[in-house]
Parts: C-alpha cells; structure tokens; sequence
C-alpha cells in the first residue's frame, strides 16, 4: 500500500479551527436559545421547541443534495472549499439577528421571526459544515491519523462555542445586572452581546479554516466523470452508497445520540440556575471546566483507537460517560447529596462534569472517525467517493434530531409544571424534583441505546487497511487500462 502523505500540523489547526463556527452556532442553540426566547422575550417554551423543530422540516432536504452535489461539483477550488468560502457572510449575517428579534412584536410574529431565521442559519451551516467535514476521509486515509484529526476539529468546536458561554457566565451576565433586572441572564441586552460576538467568530473561523487548508486542493480527491443525473438518480446513488449495515448502525446511534444531546443541552442552565441554583460565576466556573475536559478528549481519542479500536474503544468510553452524566442529579433525587449552598455539590459537580464531558468528547471523535472509515468501502463497492453524503448524513441527524431534542426539553419542563420568566425563588419545589425525575430515565434510555446499536458497527483497523488495498489495486488496474 502507498505511503501515507503527512499533514503539516499547521493544516490539522487550521482545520480543526473551523469547527468553531459550529460550536458557536451550536453552543448558542442548544443552551440559551430556548431560555432566551422563553424567559427573555416570553414566548412560551412549547412555540419555541415547535419554531426549531418546524425549520428543520425545510433542512431535511439541504442536507443530503449539498453533501452529494460537494462530492460532485467541478471548480479550480476543488470540490468543498467554493461552498465553505460562499457560506462564511450568510451564516454570520443570520446568526447576528437570531439574538435581536424586533421589541413589541406579537407572540405570533415572534414566533415567525424565530422559525425564518432558523431556517435560513441552518441551510447556510449546512453549506459549510457538510463540506468540511467532508474533508477529513480525504485530508488523510490512515486509520489513527484520522482520529488525531478529529481530535482538532472537535477540541476547536467544544472550546470555540464554550467560550462563548464562559464570556456570558463572567463577564456580560454580572456586566449587565440592574436594579430592575438583578441577574444578567435575564437581560436582553446580554443576547444583542451573543449575538455581534458570536457572527463575528463564525466568520473568522470559516474563513481561517477555509484559507488554511487551500494549499491541500491539489492532494483531495476528484469528482466522478460527469454524467447526466436526474432527481430521482440522485437520491439512487445516495441510497447506493449508504447501503451498509455499519452505516445504518451509526445513523441509528446518532439518531438517539443526538436526541439526548438536545435534550440534556437544552435544559443545561435550567438545572445549573434552578436545580441546583448556582450562581451566575459558579455555572461560568463550571463552563471553563468544558476546556480541560475539551483537551481530555482530544488526548484520549488517538490513544483509544491505537489500544483499543473505534468501535471497543467508543462503547467502553461513552458507556462510562452516559452513566455517569445524570449522577448528580440521580443522586440529589434520592436524597443522597447535601442541600443547595453546599459547597461540597458545587465541587462534585464541576468534578464529575469535567470527567464526563471529556469522555462524551472522545467518544465524538472516536464516532466521527469510525463514519469516515466507511468512504473507502462505499468507494470500493460504488467507484465512487462519497464523503459528502455520509458526512451530510450525519449532520443531518445532529442538526435535526437535536431540534427534538430540544422539542423534548420544551415538553419536559411542561410536564413539571416549570413556569415561563419565573425567578428562582418562584419556582416550586414539586416542579424542580419531577424536572430531574423526568430527565434522568430518558436521558439514560436514549444513550443506552445508542451503545447497544454500535455494538453492530463492523470496521476495525485491519478491515480498513485490507479496503485500502483493494481500492489501491483497483486504482492500478483502472490506470493499466487506460494506457
């Protein structure tokens, strides 16, 4: 088999960099976009979970044709790069205004304004995220190279989109605090600041991963020969190559995965504010922690693939992560934990949570990894390189089906009866223990069940390097037959 190209460290940074685009978008997503809309503006948290999951109806689509149409176009950019470079302004632009809806509009329109932009910013992350992340079964095919690659990608987009929240927890929080509003959180003020802070590192970073990486055009692989392609031959090829039973195991893990990442996302600061009635400095001190668990990760993740595989190594690390991810509060319901004001709870929980997230990290990694070990299969049983269409599908089910996830959360806080713009004083006791009652069962049904179906994922390191081979020789005897 031919030697492995080397990537410049420079390139790994570069392109891991760009994740923060993702991160920032996400991070604003998943842990302020439903308190914001819910508690800041007073829509209630029902319409806001419908607004999200609604746009995602109109993504379902983008997802897929802009992963197959980047595995296809033809430019003196290469395949990915023209989108990620057209994305940057749109994806900016949208965020910025997602967090300055209009003062005095109606509910009703409000909730219209949520719905549009939300749309509009996922199409235009979709532009960029599924062409970049494309670009990792490419940017090296070696079998430890590319989880060391993730690594970057997802140590960039944990640490990118946290620092966005450490800055809101430290600075524009107890910054904008009034004598009318006395926490920071519940100003509307703060989100304007999300907001401008945010689109501009979105376009840093798209910008400075996409400029980073265009010295490696020349090594990406090329489009298939051109052919006339109707809609209905379109979605027959994608249906082509993700016809694997190692794929269908991972499209379903994400399915659940990423349901229970919405869900526990979403209801973060509600646990952080009310649960366990932190203060503004704690959560921003808790939120830090997601560095060190960030470079955790992004250790370990190279580590485990060598000792143990993807596969072992992703079932053992998450399984002791998703067990471990609802203990505090498992452990506060049954009475086992002090009263809130303990320093002990703060500790135990900014303990276990930096050691949990930095296993959920890795487990990421480990699982984005294992989807880029199927190209060269597909590739193998096709003729064609595909890594738009599998990677597509995976943000696909990220983006969507943490929209309910988030859907989920909305409908968890009604089943507590948890009151929209209420201070943590005017919250019941009754409501706060059935919010943790509820969470944890389904927390950990969704997660285990993600383990369960990875067990079915069949790619291990000498699979890969006996299809690299293969595709080797069939490259040869495809040249032979030319000359």
């Amino acid at each position: 088999m031919e030697e492995q190209r080397k990537l410049p460290l420079s390139v790994k940074a570069a392109y891991g960099f760009g994740s923060v685009a993702y991160g920032v978008k996400n991070n604003g997503f998943d842990y302020f976009l439903l308190l914001f809309y819910s508690q800041v503006i007073g829509l209630d948290a029902r319409l806001v979970g419908i607004a999200i999951t609604t746009a995602l109806v109109f993504d379902a689509v983008s997802d897929p044709i802009i992963g197959y149409w980047s595995d296809n176009v033809r430019s003196k950019f290469g395949r990915r790069h023209p989108f990620m470079y057209v994305s940057a302004l749109p994806v900016a632009l949208s965020y910025f205004f997602l967090w300055n809806p209009p003062v005095e509009w109606s509910d009703s329109a409000i909730f219209w304004y949520l719905l549009v932009l939300a749309v509009f910013i996922r199409t235009f992350i979709t532009l960029y995220e599924t062409p970049s992340a494309a670009l990792t079964p490419e940017l090296s095919e070696e079998y430890t190279e590319r989880s060391t690659l993730l690594s970057f990608r997802y140590y960039f987009g944990w640490t990118g989109g946290n620092a966005m929240t450490v800055m809101m927890f430290f600075f524009i929080f107890p910054a904008l605090a009034t004598a009318t509003i006395p926490d920071g959180r519940f100003n509307r003020e703060s989100y304007e600041i999300l907001g401008i802070t945010g689109s501009v590192l979105i376009f840093i970073s798209i910008m400075v991963s996409s400029l980073g990486t265009h010295s490696q055009i020349p090594f990406l692989k090329s489009p298939p020969p051109q052919r006339k392609m109707t809609l209905l031959g379109i979605f027959k090829e994608i249906f082509e190559t993700l016809a694997n039973r190692s794929f269908v195991a991972l499209f379903s893990a994400a399915l659940l995965g990423a349901i229970a990442t919405g869900l526990a996302a979403a209801l973060a600061f509600y646990f952080y504010t009310y649960f366990w009635e932190f203060t503004s400095i704690e959560t921003g001190i808790i939120t830090m922690g997601v560095f060190l668990a960030a470079l955790i990760g992004m250790i370990l993740a190279p580590i485990v693939t060598k000792r143990f595989g993807k596969k072992k190594g992703a079932m053992a690390v998450g399984l002791v992560a998703f067990l471990g991810a609802p203990l505090p509060v498992f452990l506060r319901l049954i009475g086992v934990l002090p009263e809130n004001g303990d320093p002990f709870v703060f500790w135990f929980v900014f303990g276990t949570g930096v050691i949990d997230v930095g296993l959920i990290i890795c487990f990421q990694i480990l699982f984005s990894s294992m989807t880029a070990d199927l190209v060269e299969q597909a590739e193998l049983k096709t003729g064609r390189r595909s890594e738009g269409v599998f990677f597509s599908s995976v943000t696909f089910v990220r983006k969507t089906v943490q929209g309910l996830g988030l859907l989920a959360a909305s409908f968890v806080l009604a089943l507590a009866e948890f009151p929209a713009g209420a201070a943590v004083d005017e919250v019941t006791d009754e409501s706060i223990w059935l919010l943790g009652a509820y969470y944890v069962p389904t927390i950990l049904t969704l997660w285990l069940g993600m383990i369960a179906v990875i067990s079915l994922y069949k790619v291990d390191e000498d699979s890969h390097a006996q299809t690299l081979k293969a595709l080797q020789l069939k490259r040869q005897e495809a040249a032979a037959s030319k000359v």
